[in-house]
């Protein structure tokens, strides 16, 4: 059985909002160990003062990332960022002509234009440009399960040192949770991280990427 302790934790990191209010300083203990108590369903008096006490102890175990957290953001506005637009995701059922999908990459790739694949257990997901839609069409006919337009991608290029600092895809992944933008997929190659997203979403990405 999971202690107050233990509960008040979970419950804290489970909820994003309250942690950074805990980070900041900008919270009101007694109230949220009442909204603990009444959400986890312990509300006696022993178990609230153990939620108070417990809040305030992890307040300062996650204050001691903020360390952590500068020297993501020092890596992040060393970064760079490559916007493409007109890009589309598609999803392609596995039982293909593998040929295919090679004769297409060498298409691709020879023009030096745009072409990721990631494979999952049962499809492709395909990543290129939407001037290729008709002939992924005309290639994969029944196999094409979906296709998503009206897509940007999003490369974020940083430093050597981002593959030896902590929490910096889960920050970024945080920032498009906060401003509630879509994902559509997610790709890493070393130093370069790549978002693809709505078009449309774009500018309030811009804005918030400015580090």
């Amino acid at each position: 059985m999971a202690t107050t302790t233990e509960i008040t934790e979970k419950y804290i990191s489970e909820h994003p909002s309250i942690k950074d209010c805990l980070k900041k300083g900008v919270i009101n203990y007694s109230k949220l160990s009442r909204k603990i108590a009444k959400d986890m369903g312990i509300e006696k008096k022993t178990s609230m003062e153990a939620i108070l006490i417990a809040s305030r102890r992890y307040s300062i175990k996650i204050n001691k990332e903020k360390d952590s957290e500068e020297k993501v953001l020092q890596i992040l506005k060393k970064s760079e960022l490559e916007i493409k637009n007109k890009i589309l995701a598609a999803i392609i059922d596995k039982k293909i002509y593998m040929e295919n999908l090679i004769t297409i990459e060498k298409k691709i790739r020879g023009k030096a234009d745009t072409f990721y694949a990631i494979e999952g257990t049962s499809v492709f997901t395909l990543i290129v440009s939407e001037k290729y839609l008709e002939e992924l069409n005309t290639l994969f006919k029944h196999n094409v399960v979906k296709v998503s337009k009206n897509l940007a991608m999003i490369t974020i290029k940083s430093g050597e040192d981002l593959e030896s600092t902590p929490n910096v895809i889960a920050y970024l992944y945080s920032l498009f949770g906060a401003h509630k933008i879509n994902i559509v997929e997610t790709m890493s190659c070393w130093t370069d991280t790549i978002f693809v997203i709505s078009e449309k979403d774009i500018p309030k990405t811009m804005e918030f990427l400015r580090f």
